[in-house]
Order: structure tokens, then C-alpha cells, then sequence
């Protein structure tokens, strides 16, 4: 899953708000590396970041969806807006990404009327504080009772279970350990009918390992994301497409290799 951020505050600097022309000559170009999913967000989620209208939000999705629905990729569309999912989901989006797992009023009842699949993700607090102070008892069984809830909600709803995704939030509302915790025993977290995302892309955490700011942390985001398959994760969110690709295309030779093909 490649990242198109259409925010003008985005923490990696990536943003493009205000160059829907950009954004997607860089969905084409990411689709042209490798990317099998186009993640298009028009919010930053970073910690401590503003939050915009869902007017504001939409005026800075739409476009980008629009010219890019003829790419051959499926879109996903990461909002927690129920007004965003509405929008989008018209006009042909195939994945709603809410990392508040589709908590907000008429979110539900927005994702279950459409076809689309959605991504249900744990975060602890709210983008805006969420790590001023995270704290947990086990940071393992509270997010995998809290993405259970959640799963269970959404069938509750009328979203059928093939069409749900699941993340631990990597970064939002948790430490450096709480991180590593979670990446250290991913695999606990699986479930055999639901496939889990892995979002670490040049993220705060790997800047803490490595002493690297947020451009340079493209290698170590790459060693991350690779833990995370190896232990189930069957999607990876990454801001740099190529050295991902790559690295899993090695992995994969080396897993599937034979002395008799």
C-alpha cells in the first residue's frame, strides 16, 4: 500500500495539498514501482497535528480519487470523517482506512451500504494527544481485544467479515516499547480469515532507533515492515515503494526456493 498524502502538513513531507495534478502523477508513478493499493489522505494524523473540516477534507480527496480511478489499482481512502467515507465511497473508492475504526457517528452504517472493504485500526486517545502519556497493562491484549470489538461491531453492522482489515497502529497512542512489543509478537495478532496492515513508514519510532530523521529512515522502515511479514502481516502502508518492493522480492525467492522446482 503506497501513501498519497494530499495534506499540507504532513510529518514525512510528502504532502501535496493543492496539486491534485501531483498527487496523481504520483499515484501513476507509484502504481509504476510496485504499489499494489494507493492510500489517498487528506488529514495528518501525526501527533499533535490540527484537524480540518470534512469540507476541507473532501476538497482535497476527491479530485485526487477522481483522476486516479482509472489507474488499475484498488483506492483506499484514509479518513475517519463519516462525510469523507460518503463522499469518497460514491464516487467509486474500494477501501475505507479509519484509524478510529469506524467509531464515528453514521460511519457503520456508511461502510456496510457500500461494496468496499475497510480497515479497522487501534489507537489509543486521539491524534491531537495521543502521546503525551500511553499507557498499558499489555499493550498486546488490550489492542487485540480492542480490534475484536471492533470486528465484531462491524459485522454486527453488516460488514461482512472477508471485507475487513486490521491494524495495530504502529505509532498512535503508544512508546517506543509499546511499539516494539507489538511488532516483536505480530503474529499473536493474527487471524486466519482477516489480513493485518503494517504502517511504520518513516515513523517516529524508527527515528528513535536509528537516529535518523524522517527522510533517512527509509532503510529502517524496510527491515521493520519485512519483521512484519515474516511474522503474518499481509499489507505493508510505505511512503517508499521501491526499496519495499525489493526487499520482499528477495524475501519471497529465498522463502519459496526449492532444490527441486
Amino acid at each position: 500500500m503506497a501513501i498519497v498524502n494530499v495534506t499540507d502538513d504532513s510529518f514525512s513531507g510528502d504532502g501535496l495539498h493543492g496539486n491534485n495534478a501531483k498527487a496523481i502523477e504520483q499515484g501513476y508513478r507509484l502504481k509504476e514501482e510496485g504499489a499494489h493499493i494507493l492510500d489517498i489522505g487528506g488529514e495528518s494524523t501525526r501527533p499533535g497535528a490540527p484537524p480540518v473540516s470534512p469540507q476541507q477534507e473532501i476538497d482535497r480527496v476527491l479530485p485526487v480519487v477522481e483522476g486516479l480511478l482509472q489507474c488499475g489499482l484498488p483506492l483506499s481512502i484514509d479518513t475517519m470523517k463519516t462525510e469523507v467515507m460518503a463522499a469518497a465511497l460514491a464516487l467509486g473508492a474500494d477501501l475505507i482506512n479509519d484509524i478510529n475504526a469506524l467509531r464515528s457517528p453514521g460511519a457503520l452504517a456508511t461502510v456496510a451500504a457500500s461494496p468496499a472493504a475497510v480497515c479497522l485500526m487501534h489507537m489509543q486517545g486521539e491524534p491531537g494527544t495521543m502521546q503525551t502519556d500511553p499507557h498499558y497493562d499489555n499493550v498486546l491484549d488490550e489492542v487485540a481485544e480492542f480490534l475484536a470489538e471492533r470486528i465484531a461491531a462491524a459485522e454486527a453492522a453488516g460488514i461482512a467479515r472477508h471485507r475487513i482489515v486490521t491494524d495495530p497502529g504502529f505509532g498512535f497512542g503508544k512508546t517506543l516499547e509499546h511499539n516494539l512489543e507489538l511488532l516483536r509478537r505480530l503474529d499473536e495478532l493474527m487471524l486466519p480469515d482477516i489480513p493485518l496492515l503494517a504502517g511504520m513508514s518513516r515513523k517516529n519510532m524508527l527515528g528513535l532507533l536509528t537516529g535518523q530523521p524522517v527522510i533517512g529512515r527509509v532503510h529502517a522502515g524496510v527491515a521493520a515492515h519485512l519483521m512484519a511479514i515474516q511474522r503474518g502481516a499481509r499489507i505493508v502502508r510505505v511512503h517508499d515503494v521501491v526499496p519495499m518492493r525489493d526487499a520482499i522480492a528477495v524475501w519471497n525467492a529465498v522463502e519459496n526456493w526449492s532444490l527441486n522446482p
